[in-house]
């Protein structure tokens, strides 16, 4: 942010409701009044997600918000609109520039930036099937498909069900975040069987690495099944694991990420692959006895064991998946591909 005072940190759901309320919404009422709408804070941010800091006013963030139309007005009265706001907000909100102007360093990336002239602000006006299609990738007002689950980042479905609604004029963001507030139930048990399998693959590989004196490989398969894990306890709990910034900090909001934190820490800071091994496998039995205590499936046993005939200390996660594809009703999701060992890196053998 280039202003020369930085005013005292207001998370930024909280400085776009009030935004809205104080600022937006009087001058919508006069640029369109009578007109149905909706206003939220949704989609990318880490304001959104609930992880800003001060930090975060250095791009992308400030006094923003999204106003929905039906899509019938938008032509009518989007333009209005938004000339109304460059003219009539004020240039500064609560201390930080309305105005957003380019950083110089790319394009698209925008800044809080004081200005005597019209507002450049980030108020978007639009519809809500146009914003979630291209938000999404799909139209969630439409029946969903599997593809559209499936296809679509967890990132992407944190966003649009998270953040915050101030006004739902138009009775749709409610319904549709409600659809896509969690994946349905035979989705749901597919998703975490692809997160399982993905465990298993490299379960024997942190004791092969180190076996062989690489213990820097050791390492680096212990930090890749640290992030299965992370990412499997958030789903287990119904949270859609963001992407890597903020992947701890949201699992630290979980009591999972409080009870597994210190075996994973000490993990990924073991000095050799048997401590690594060691504590991996404490963190392996703890998930193995959340997956059991949400009764999705028959017990199964959380007791890690030998690999084969290798000694290397292994759940064998793949007889979680196995567990899980069983209870899908639907044949069509109960098909479904889960990933092989060549999804991991091309090339990658079994052995």
């Amino acid at each position: 942010m280039s202003a020369p005072n930085m005013p005292a940190f207001l998370p930024g759901l909280e400085l776009s409701r009030r935004f809205y309320t104080e600022a937006v919404r009087p001058l919508l009422e006069e640029a369109a009044p009578g007109i149905p709408h909706s206003a939220a804070r949704i989609g990318s941010g880490s304001e959104v997600l609930g992880f800003d800091t001060a930090r975060s006013a250095d791009h992308e963030w400030g006094p923003r918000l999204q106003l929905f139309l039906r899509a019938r007005d938008v032509p009518r009265h989007a333009g209005r609109i938004r000339h109304v706001l460059a003219e009539h907000l004020p240039k500064t909100f609560h201390g930080y520039p309305t105005n957003f102007a380019p950083t110089g360093e790319a394009k698209d990336i925008r800044v809080m930036r004081a200005t005597d002239g019209p507002v450049h602000h980030r108020v978007e006006v639009t519809h809500t099937s146009a914003w979630f299609t291209a938000t999404l990738g799909f139209d969630p007002t439409s029946p969903l498909t599997p593809a559209d689950w499936l296809t679509t980042p967890t990132q992407r479905l944190a966003e649009v069900t998270t953040g915050a609604v101030f006004h739902d004029g138009l009775h749709t963001l409610s319904p549709i975040r409600t659809t896509l507030r969690w994946y349905p139930h035979d989705l749901w048990l597919h998703v975490l069987a692809r997160q399982w399998q993905a465990l298993s693959h490299e379960e024997a590989f942190v004791g092969r690495c180190g076996e062989v004196g690489d213990e820097l490989g050791s390492a680096v398969v212990a930090a890749r099944q640290t992030r299965h894990l992370m990412r499997l306890c958030l789903l287990m709990t119904r949270h859609y694991p963001p992407y890597s910034k903020w992947l701890g900090s949201a699992f630290a909001r979980i009591p999972a990420g409080e009870h597994l934190t210190p075996a994973l820490t000490a993990a990924l800071t073991a000095p050799d692959w048997r401590t690594r091994e060691t504590h991996l496998a404490s963190a392996y039995e703890a998930v193995a006895d959340l997956h059991n205590q949400l009764r999705l499936t028959d017990r199964v046993d959380p007791a890690t064991r030998p690999y084969h005939s290798r000694p290397y200390r292994v759940l064998h996660a793949e007889r979680f998946a196995k567990a899980l594809v069983a209870r899908i009703s639907d044949p069509a999701i109960r098909d479904l591909r889960l990933p092989g060992p060549e999804d991991l890196e091309p090339g990658h053998p079994t052995h």
